[in-house]
């Protein structure tokens, strides 16, 4: 027979007595118990053997049998297997020593295996309900039987903890994601700052000083009385570095490179024209000491144009290889094959990526290991290019190359590496990287291509002590900027709209290829009433220098342009 033991845990401020109501009511149980097994026993032993007739056994008013019940009676009762090993387990446990009419009563309240696993979770008993539930032992059950049991199922349920580790959904709102702030180099997070305008802050040329006498005289020729914020910041920072003459830098060591961002048409050009002329002016021998490297022909061209313009009174020579001739012409102005070898003809070279490599490769005695300045114009286009490389032959040339072989070649270079002691000893011609652009980018795994040492950063803004912009897009302060929205398929009618309703002179229209220029040039041509004209590599050199000539004279109203016209070209008018 199975023992049960039934403790009641007291709640906080109750007092425990010992004529608490729960023991009275468990010893009036125990009682009854008795007397029913008692009543029982005697009836069964009035009763005689053959009289008897098997009864099945009633779950709410027989008791469940003993293990040391009396042979005969167990042979009157068979319970199932499944009881008995149930019987052997609820024996071992520690309530052996309870008495055993309490077995009967409890088991009458527990017969449904739901109530079993509740009363061994809850051990703690109400006075009210437990009292009507434990009373029904005596045969007579309430009326209301299955409100203590929906009581009971309630508070567990009530009282039963969620998991620990339960996954709650919801909160799915959107959240504004904070920014991150890019970390950057301290040249870059750090510029120095110029303003943009070129109608203020305008410096004389007197108050710059160490330029040249023979330079200012060329500036005023050439209708210049002021330069520009961003040349009055940056020529006197580049003619410093070559305080003592080309050949060595500054202290003897490699001066900083320079990197300027400022929209177009700030004076970039003459930022590097001016002091390069200047410095390279006081050399003895002609030898390749300035190479500036532009994405077109065009801007090449009109590079080259300055520089002509400014050494025109020296002995300076200047050299455009752009591929607009053939590459044996272009040869003969750059080396002279002499009696003790090949003697450079230019002192300035002005070339496009492609064609400065074609004379790496295959102008015999072309040689870069006497340059001294390496200026990139457009710089964030030329770094997205990297047309064939250019930047490690040039690299390469510079500090690996075999030289021409003149007398003239004195001093050898070497890679520049970590400045120590015995590499201080032995000075050289230093290299210094000037770098323009109207867009540079701050992106510094594309900056670590170029191999800058120790850089400076200009950086135009609209007021001396603005904040600083992402330097992605710079804009001339004097030019406005208009959108329209509109559909893809709407565009050429929207253009046509405003060039015959606003009446504008000259218009330039910028397309992404050479195929929608096209498209869009025989659009017009087909509307009639503009004079319309595609600008594209898809003409020849001779053809596009004749288009731009007839664009600037007035006589095209609308060039359409891929992005050939796009970097710095210089249109009069």
């Amino acid at each position: 027979m199975a023992l049960f033991r039934i403790d009641r845990y007291l709640e906080e401020g109750e007092e425990s007595s010992p004529g608490d109501q729960a023991q009275a009511l468990l010893e009036r149980l125990r009682r009854q118990a008795r007397e029913r097994q008692l009543k029982k026993q005697q009836e069964a032993a009035a009763t005689p053997e053959p009289s008897r007739k098997p009864q099945a056994p009633d779950p709410e008013t027989e008791p469940p049998r003993h293990p040391r019940t009396p042979p005969g009676q167990a042979d009157a009762q068979v319970e199932p297997k499944g009881k008995i090993k149930k019987r052997k387990r609820e024996e071992e446990s520690p309530s052996k020593d309870a008495a055993p009419e309490n077995v009967e009563v409890v088991g009458e309240e527990t017969h449904s295996p739901r109530k079993k696993r509740k009363k061994k979770k809850k051990g703690k008993m109400e006075n009210g309900h437990d009292t009507a539930g434990l009373l029904g032992g005596s045969g007579n059950r309430p009326e209301k039987e299955g409100a203590p049991e929906k009581t009971e199922e309630k508070q567990t349920t009530e009282t039963s903890p969620g998991p620990a580790d339960a996954l709650i959904l919801g909160g799915f709102g959107k959240k504004a994601l904070q920014k991150v702030q890019p970390f950057l180099p301290q040249w870059l997070a750090e510029p120095s700052r110029v303003r943009k305008s070129v109608t203020e802050d305008l410096v004389p040329i007197r108050d710059i000083p160490g330029i040249h006498p023979d330079v200012q005289k060329k500036l005023e020729a050439n209708g210049i009385s002021s330069y520009f914020p961003v040349q009055a910041a940056v020529i006197p920072v580049v003619l410093e570095s070559a305080t003592h003459g080309f050949l060595v830098g500054r202290g003897g060591y490699r001066p900083r490179d320079i990197c300027v961002s400022a929209p177009t048409g700030s004076g970039k050009t003459l930022s590097f024209v001016i002091p390069v002329v200047q410095v390279l002016s006081e050399r003895a021998v002609c030898h390749i000491r300035a190479l500036v490297v532009l994405p077109t022909k065009e801007l090449a061209q009109q590079v080259s144009k300055v520089f002509h313009t400014y050494t025109e009174q020296t002995a300076l020579r200047v050299a455009l290889i752009t591929g607009q001739k053939p590459l044996a012409k272009e040869q003969e102005l750059l080396v002279q094959e002499t009696d003790t070898g090949y003697r450079s003809l230019a002192d300035i070279v002005v070339a496009t990526p492609g064609r400065l490599v074609d004379h790496i490769d295959q102008t015999p005695g072309f040689s870069l290991r006497q340059l001294r300045f390496l200026v990139i114009d457009e710089a964030d286009r030329m770094i997205d290019s990297m047309q064939q490389s250019w930047l490690p032959r040039v690299m390469a040339a510079v500090f690996g190359g075999t030289g021409s072989g003149g007398p003239g070649e004195l001093l050898q270079r070497t890679a520049p590496g970590v400045i120590t002691a015995a590499s201080s000893c032995r000075p050289q011609m230093p290299l210094q990287k000037l770098l323009f652009s109207a867009t540079l980018t701050r992106n510094p795994e594309k900056l670590q291509q170029l191999g800058l040492y120790q850089p400076r950063l200009f950086s135009a803004t609209g007021t001396r002590e603005g904040p600083a912009g992402d330097g992605k897009y710079t804009f001339p302060a004097g030019l406005s900027h208009y959108y329209v929205p509109c559909s893809l398929s709407s565009k050429p009618m929207l253009v046509l709209h405003l060039l015959h309703q606003e009446d504008f002179p000259r218009v330039l229209c910028f397309t992404n290829s050479r195929e929608n220029s096209h498209r869009l040039f025989l659009l017009i041509q087909a509307f009639g009433g503009v004079k319309v004209a595609e600008f594209s590599s898809r003409f020849g050199p001779g053809q596009r220098k004749l288009i731009l000539k007839q664009f600037e004279q007035g006589k095209i109203q609308l060039l359409i342009s891929t992005d050939a016209t796009a970097r710095g070209i210089d249109v009069e008018g």
